[in-house]
């Protein structure tokens, strides 16, 4: 029976998980057949809450279970930490993953994603750091460990942004290599850092007829063929068609390069296959791609993603996918309650109310005063 129910904070943020997917996933898996006590839904709940309070460690967890609320939450009085261990080790990370990915669905409807002429997806990847010693398998330098989460986020208007889809490896996998995972959809615009410059690939792009807009480095070889003119009062430097390369590397189409200025004064060379679009537009999409940068930040610093509960390759992933787990559950709130507060700000918001009133929490991310 589940105990979480819409009439708390924590039940109602929880409320668009789909319990009977996870059901009918964990039936097939087996997962709770041996199971007395930590049923998969318990764990899940437990995870979730562990991140939302940002408990540091399995103890610490286990030692929150004897708050009566808490108990009653997750449906479970007591459990030991081996216990927790176990399954966090040894739950196959494709579970999480699966309502990870039913969020993004439920996102996508709920913003009219579909309703979009030309979405904004930010492309870029970011590496979680582990400790050598535990985690040899994540070995990628002489005396460091990390995974790399490589992540595709979907940038909507009025600036609402989520992680559309997520891919884990060790940290000396090349960005280049996920490049080809990430673009499948010819009916959007990616825009990624230089980290995933690969001339062949954006051949490969434009003839397959994905657009793409990404940064090219300074020193790179390029020839002008045509000087776009630009409005008097623009902020872009430059607008030319170019070719790209050298004789021995180089990109058979042609690209549209354009020169802008960031915030602290440096100047970008940003390459794309676009044409149809003002240069003024190009260079707003670029400035997109810091949202994904913003997303990175707070999953490190907010989601306890800089110390993970367990050592192996599965632990690893179950935890990061739980992080974008809270994520969407955080932009599904904010969509659904019309809130004008930050994605990032729910988590806190909530944690102040967890197990009250739901109306108190959703007053709260509505900016309205709580009685």
């Amino acid at each position: 029976m589940d105990k979480i129910t819409r009439k708390t904070s924590f039940g109602q943020w929880f409320s668009p998980i789909n319990l009977q997917l996870l059901e009918d996933n964990v039936k097939t898996l087996k997962l709770d057949y041996y199971t007395k006590k930590l049923t998969t839904e318990s764990f899940l709940k437990l995870l979730l809450f562990a991140q939302l309070v940002e408990i540091e460690s399995l103890h610490a967890l286990g030692d929150s279970l004897f708050d009566d609320h808490l108990q009653n939450g997750v449906d479970l009085d007591s459990i030991s930490i081996s216990q927790l261990s176990r399954r966090l080790n040894g739950m196959n990370p494709d579970i999480f993953q699966m309502l990870f990915l039913d969020l993004v669905g439920q996102t996508h409807a709920k913003t009219h994603y579909t309703k979009l002429v030309m979405p904004l997806k930010i492309i870029d990847s970011s590496t979680l750091p582990l400790n050598l010693t535990n985690h040899k398998w994540a070995k990628f330098r002489k005396t460091k460990a990390g995974v790399k989460l490589h992540l595709r986020l979907v940038f909507m208007e009025k600036g609402t942004s989520y992680p559309e889809k997520a891919v884990i490896t060790t940290a000396n996998e090349h960005d280049r290599g996920q490049l080809e995972i990430m673009v499948d959809d010819k009916k959007c615009m990616y825009v990624f850092d230089r980290g995933y410059l690969d001339y062949e690939r954006f051949d490969r792009m434009t003839d397959d007829g994905y657009f793409f807009l990404s940064r090219l480095r300074k020193n790179a070889v390029i020839r002008e063929v045509y000087n776009f003119k630009l409005p008097e009062d623009s902020a872009v430097l430059s607008d030319q068609m170019v070719l790209i390369g050298t004789t021995q590397n180089r990109a058979e189409n042609y690209f549209r390069l354009l020169k802008v200025i960031d915030s602290k004064g440096n100047v970008l060379h940003l390459i794309t296959n676009r044409f149809d679009l003002s240069a003024e537009e190009i260079s707003e999409m670029y400035k997109s791609r810091w949202a994904i940068e913003l997303f990175f930040k707070w999953i490190k610093q907010h989601l306890n993603i800089k110390k993970f509960y367990g050592q192996s390759e599965w632990a690893i992933q179950n935890q990061v996918f739980i992080a974008l787990i809270v994520f969407c559950l955080n932009v599904i709130a904010q969509i659904e309650t019309k809130s004008k507060r930050k994605t990032l700000q729910i988590s806190r918001f909530l944690r102040a109310s967890l197990w009250k009133p739901a109306h108190i929490w959703i007053r709260k991310i509505k900016g309205k005063t709580v009685p």
